[in-house]
């Protein structure tokens, strides 16, 4: 069996019972190995097609979890192995992931008794904004310089520049149709504004963080008590703005329907999610952050379904290239959804400034 060799090039502890598919992940390919000795462990294939650089993925992984580590034990932290991630090293080069040259794999201590839940509420919005607001200040001091997996990933300068480029060439001729000039007419005057944090931080204004980037309720493991173990999926960790975590989180969890519901009329933004996630997230995150970070968390509301708006309409008009389609509109019906929702999250700007300096 290829997985049973792959498993065995790693220094795992005990020998192989059985290896059997985890999960349904849409970006890595990931098995449970279940083995006679004192741990499990989850074998996964990196999608070297997204991250191209393996070597500095596994390395910002390596260093953050090995500082969280840290910590943990300095704080008497108990079951250290329940709340940070473990990868194992590769038996011939010591690297946290083997390569036959086209494949990549990386084998993690499987977390036993733990679960995530895929269920948005108030109640799980609130533990996801303490979990990550947690991991963000556990990595605020990290020493080690990481890098970006994927470059310029919520550049949203960058996103702009593609949108306009995109028009441009308008390579499937698309831009001749009156609703597409109207979404377009609607995007750009918010252009300006919602590439505020690349001129901030060009200012010298805003920091960068190390931060997780997917931020997303199933990247949780919870016991079976109910208490917040670890953070999960750290494939997207580098550094970025606080606002990649906050606002992201925001962009599907408050929105009311599903990002491709062509029901644009029923899209809105959910403020006890965004009252629930803020507060957990500011409990953990406010022994970090400056005062421009937390004014502006209404702005990464609304940033991000401005940006992945952008980022769907631009694939529309080169022609549905770069995410997966069902049919032909569909790329055209997640950009109205997404515009619908970012006024949705606009209109309530003075609320959620009001929350925040309430608390």
């Amino acid at each position: 069996m290829k997985e049973e060799t792959i498993a065995s090039a790693f220094a795992i502890q005990g020998n192989i019972l059985e290896i059997k598919p985890l999960g349904n992940g849409l970006i890595n390919d990931s098995f449970k190995v279940t083995t006679d000795g004192p741990d499990d462990y989850v074998l996964q294939r990196i999608n070297h097609a997204i991250f191209r650089d393996v070597d500095l993925l596994q390395h910002n992984i390596e260093c953050a979890t090995a500082h969280i580590r840290e910590k943990l034990t300095e704080a008497g932290e108990t079951d250290i192995d329940r709340k940070v991630l473990r990868f194992i090293p590769c038996k011939a080069t010591g690297k946290t992931y083997w390569t036959d040259g086209n494949t990549y794999w990386r084998v993690s201590v499987f977390i036993k008794d733990a679960f995530t839940y895929e269920t948005v509420t108030p109640d799980y919005s609130y533990f996801c904004g303490k979990a990550f607001g947690r991991f963000e200040a556990q990595l605020a001091d990290l020493p080690d310089k990481l890098g970006e997996t994927i470059p310029d990933f919520h550049n949203m300068e960058l996103r702009a520049r593609q949108l306009h480029e995109a028009v441009k060439v308008d390579a499937v001729g698309r831009m001749a149709r009156p609703e597409v000039q109207a979404i377009l007419a609607g995007l750009l005057p918010f252009e300006e504004e919602m590439c505020k944090a690349e001129r901030l931080y060009r200012e010298g204004k805003l920091p960068k963080r190390i931060c997780h980037c997917d931020t997303k309720v199933n990247n949780m493991m919870f016991d079976a008590q109910g208490n917040i173990l670890c953070v999960i999926d750290l494939d997207t960790l580098m550094p970025s703005f606080v606002f990649s975590d906050f606002g992201d989180f925001l962009r599907t969890a408050a929105n009311t329907v599903a990002e491709d519901d062509p029901a644009v009329e029923k899209v809105d933004f959910r403020m006890d999610i965004f009252e629930a996630f803020t507060k957990g997230y500011l409990e953990s995150a406010k022994v970090f952050l400056t005062p421009i970070e937390t004014e502006n968390l209404p702005y990464a509301a609304c940033l991000f379904p401005y940006m992945q708006a952008v980022r769907f309409f631009a694939d529309y008009i080169n022609g549905d290239t770069y995410y997966k389609i069902k049919y032909p509109e569909h790329n055209l019906v997640r950009t109205r959804n997404q515009v619908a929702l970012f006024h949705a999250a606009l209109r309530q700007v003075p609320a959620m400034k009001a929350f925040i300096a309430s608390l």
